[in-house]
């Protein structure tokens, strides 16, 4: 019998677990699979392995492990297919098949450029977007949003593109306002490329207040977030992971 088993990221932060859950919730009535069931890789219950525990108890034989995760690192490298190979060694008899991350997507891309248009841009040729990624270790995540970057402005128009990050390796979000504020011509309209920022937006916020901008010189727009194109990527995913494109992992 057929589950799916989404894999969210979790936060120390309530509200962005309950975020990625309810995002989910709307997701599972697209899905024509009668198991299905949500985990966290981290800082939330239940863990990838009571995830698929969860599944197997409701008669999974075949279980559809889909991350939600914005690009491909070390969690959809490293972190996740660790803990699979744990519920493997715990249900041998069940076969399973990963999924991909949701990537470079045209989707996603149009939501960066509606996020912008919130803020109520009409010329899009005289100003600069600043994408900031989370960040990490491995070095496709800063390639993948650079692509990204030139994919939002070829396909717009803007001025410039440029990405940074909160953390791990990359250009840091702190040098680049540093930067911003040495070389700024444009109006610059800044984009968490996160799903869910919670406290990572308040220090967003701080920093570009540090460097004491002026309020239509800088623009802090929302995230990413879980919007209906989010919503559709998600689909997408599930649904390759069940019928073409995941990798199967069976045992023995």
């Amino acid at each position: 019998m057929q589950a799916v088993l989404y894999v969210a990221h979790g936060s120390r932060v309530k509200a962005g677990v309950d975020e990625a859950i309810e995002f989910i919730e709307t997701v599972k009535p697209k899905i024509n699979v009668a198991i299905q069931e949500i985990c966290f890789l981290e800082l939330a219950a239940p863990s990838i392995v009571e995830g698929v525990a969860a599944c197997v108890a409701k008669g999974a034989t075949n279980i559809a492990v889909v991350p939600i995760l914005l690009l491909t690192a070390n969690h959809a490298k490293q972190d996740i297919p660790l803990e699979m190979n744990k519920a493997k060694e715990l249900y041998p008899d069940v076969t399973f098949t990963f999924g991909r991350p949701f990537g470079i997507h045209e989707k996603l891309i149009e939501s960066l450029h509606e996020r912008v248009l919130e803020k109520g841009v009409e010329q899009h040729d005289e100003i600069d977007i600043l994408l900031i990624g989370r960040g990490s270790s491995d070095p496709s995540v800063q390639i993948d949003l650079q692509q990204i970057a030139n994919h939002l402005q070829s396909r717009y128009h803007y001025s410039k593109v440029d990405i940074c990050f909160l953390y791990g390796n990359g250009p840091s979000f702190e040098k680049a306002l540093e930067q911003l504020k040495k070389e700024r011509n444009n109006p610059v309209y800044i984009v968490p490329y996160l799903l869910f920022t919670g406290l990572l937006k308040i220090g967003i916020q701080k920093k570009i207040a540090q460097q004491g901008f002026l309020e239509n010189q800088v623009v802090l727009c929302d995230c990413l977030g879980y919007d209906e194109n989010v919503r559709q990527v998600l689909i997408e995913r599930v649904e390759e992971t069940l019928y073409s494109y995941g990798e199967s992992v069976s045992n023995g």
